[in-house]
């Protein structure tokens, strides 16, 4: 494939990946999001991500050279060198080695080569416990991924939510708002004909004055909130976002005794704690090879010569090499009591790590119920409510009530929906927590990438078969 024809390619590519994925948006742009959409998008764009990842590959790497290091090691060298002495101490002879009288420096090159091979054999522990301290920590950052997509599906749920929750508080506030306006037209109306007082009116506008704060308020936190979710979606900041989903109440069915066995098995961060704890063992392990003989079994093969490359002269050796740490003033036992501290740390960090998920679980499970609770009776206090403010008008109307009656069930009214809709908001977030906190993994949105990436090329390959064969 010539070059011009690896760059359209290119660049059909890029542009229909693209495309798929919507991973940009001009400034002011209006953009249609659902959760999953949001959830993909951040997992794309978030550098926590990525960190993670490179972290991960990093943890693997070194677990991959610990393991290696059980292998043989070769070693090449070359040395070429000049030298000679500083005074004319040698004797200088002759092609037949006799003596000619004269003294000289000595001075000539020399050029040597070696090889040298080496096989650990025995060391104590020490080979051991480093390759289980790099397991555990690849094993630590393995999970690590895990638990970062699991927060990140927290951090995108919420901020989804939250912008759910402050669009639907807008939405009361105009509400309000609009029937305070209605109400206020309808005193007006009746104090021109000489029904009711002026007092009334100038309740009427107080309270919609109030109400019309309370909007202004209402759509700032909107804008902030959608601010804040185009950060964490990875869009720019004044980027219009069109949300798809709804607060709504779907019945969450485990108990708590579920959740909490649920959460022994998958919470990252108790798998992350008895990883440490396994790391700690084989640093422990390091320590004490220092009292240890270390063997390695050693061959050798060497040349050396005045002319370069140095490739004569060459002899060669085998052998097993022994050593001994005798004493060291107490270093090596200063190094194993440090390590034996280290290892309670870590069993008594699991230990605490172990009750701070139970608490958290209880708590996000506890709060579930709590909203879940709230939303039935809000929902019904929106019914009566209603019904309030509607029988309050006729009242009014009929020359039977108050206008204080009728604006106190307005602001009932809006208080009964604003409980409802924190019922709704509260639930979903304290759900998220919960699933969250009990360790429900998020799916590496990867493969998913990986697979739209696929069915993009093949896009992009039919599209040029289809220029191609139009061209002919």
């Amino acid at each position: 494939m010539n070059r011009n024809k690896l760059t359209k390619r290119f660049l059909l590519l890029s542009a229909a990946l693209t495309m798929a994925l919507g991973q940009s948006a001009f400034a002011g742009e209006t953009v249609a999001l659902n959760l999953d959409d949001a959830m993909l998008r951040a997992f794309q764009t978030n550098p926590t991500v990525s960190i993670a990842q490179y972290e991960l590959d990093s943890a693997r790497a070194s677990y991959n050279a610990a393991r290696q290091s059980r292998g043989i090691s070769i070693t090449a060298s070359h040395t070429t060198q000049r030298g000679g002495y500083d005074d004319n101490i040698v004797k200088k002879t002759d092609a037949t080695g006799a003596w000619t009288g004269e003294y000289w420096k000595g001075i000539g090159n020399s050029h040597s080569n070696g090889l040298t091979a080496s096989l650990p054999i025995f060391t104590g522990g020490k080979l051991k416990g480093t390759i289980k301290q790099a397991k555990a920590n690849y094993q630590y950052n393995q999970v690590g991924v895990q638990r970062t997509y699991n927060e990140m599906r927290s951090t995108v749920t919420d901020g989804y939510f939250t912008m759910l929750q402050a669009d639907n508080m807008q939405k009361l506030s105009a509400e309000s708002v609009a029937r305070l306006e209605d109400h206020l037209k309808n005193v007006q109306a009746q104090y021109d004909v000489g029904v009711v007082a002026k007092v009334d009116v100038l309740r009427s506008q107080v309270e919609l004055a109030n109400a019309k704060q309370t909007l202004i308020q209402a759509e700032n936190s909107y804008q902030v909130a959608e601010a804040n979710m185009n950060k964490i979606v990875g869009l720019p900041m004044d980027t219009n976002l069109k949300l798809d989903n709804l607060l709504v109440y779907n019945a969450y069915d485990k108990n708590m005794d579920d959740c909490l066995a649920y959460a022994a098995e998958h919470r990252p961060e108790l798998m992350q704690a008895q990883y440490n704890v396994d790391a700690a063992k084989g640093a422990l392990m390091v320590a004490r090879s220092g009292h240890m003989p270390q063997v390695a079994a050693s061959a050798s093969q060497s040349w050396s010569d005045t002319n370069w490359p140095g490739d004569e002269k060459g002899n060669w050796g085998v052998g097993v090499n022994v050593s001994m740490n005798v004493f060291d003033t107490g270093v090596t036992l200063s190094k194993i009591h440090g390590a034996e501290a280290d290892l309670k740390k870590a069993e008594e960090t699991y230990r605490n790590t172990v009750d701070s998920v139970n608490l958290d679980v209880r708590s996000n499970y506890l709060g579930l119920r709590e909203a879940e609770k709230r939303i039935s009776t809000t929902k019904l206090a929106v019914e009566q409510a209603d019904e309030d403010y509607r029988i309050a008008q006729l009242r009014y109307m009929s020359g039977v009530g108050t206008n204080t009656d009728v604006l106190d069930a307005q602001v009932a009214l809006t208080q009964a929906k604003t409980n409802y809709t924190k019922a709704l908001y509260d639930y979903n977030t304290s759900k998220t927590a919960l699933e969250t906190s009990i360790g429900v993994p998020m799916s590496n949105p990867a493969t998913a990438v990986k697979v739209q990436a696929a069915k993009t090329a093949e896009a992009v390959k039919a599209t040029e078969e289809k220029t191609e064969e139009a061209a002919k």
